[in-house]
């Protein structure tokens, strides 16, 4: 690899490390490692590739993916997408929360909107607590799932399992 492709992907990295504001406040002061068979980094477009056995971790957070693509728009991480079968999503938003686990055949966070959006055979994991569906989006500030069934009379229904509380 090139020291300007060595380089660029440095540069990636630590923007994504910026950016990351999802996870435990310690957790955005931990290093970001990132794992894949092979990088690609397009300049032009603003787009990194990670392809084969993608694990991204920061902290408590956890990304694993056959593929995953970084987007920067102005030389920030707006947007990540995740693909495989199935890619997976896991983090403690906070110290007093249980981690949250996103399984899904594709996984897209909204950087700035703080949201992943879950499909193909979508399931979100809290506490015993499970949701799944055909689509998820996953509002993260708000702890909000919304759970979508699939098109038509085949498609996927939403299925919730809610634990009762302890006493």
């Amino acid at each position: 690899m090139s020291n300007l492709k060595q380089l660029s992907l440095l540069a990636c990295t630590c923007l994504f490390a910026t950016q990351l504001a999802f996870a435990l406040p310690d957790d955005r002061k931990k290093p970001i490692h990132i794992a894949a068979n092979s990088a690609q980094i397009d300049e032009n477009s603003g787009i990194t590739t990670y392809t084969g056995n993608v694990l991204i971790t920061q902290g408590t957070m956890k990304i694993k993916a056959a593929k995953v693509n970084l987007y920067q728009k102005n030389n920030d991480v707006n947007r990540i997408v995740a693909t495989g079968s199935p890619a997976s999503f896991s983090q403690q938003a906070s110290a007093n929360q249980a981690i949250t686990d996103a399984f899904g055949q594709r996984l897209e966070y909204q950087v700035e909107k703080q949201t992943i959006t879950i499909t193909g055979n979508a399931r979100v994991e809290q506490d015993k607590n499970q949701f799944s569906g055909e689509r998820i989006v996953y509002q993260m500030e708000k702890s909000l799932v919304n759970a979508y069934s699939g098109e038509g009379n085949s498609g996927q229904r939403v299925q919730m399992i809610i634990q009762p509380k302890a006493k």
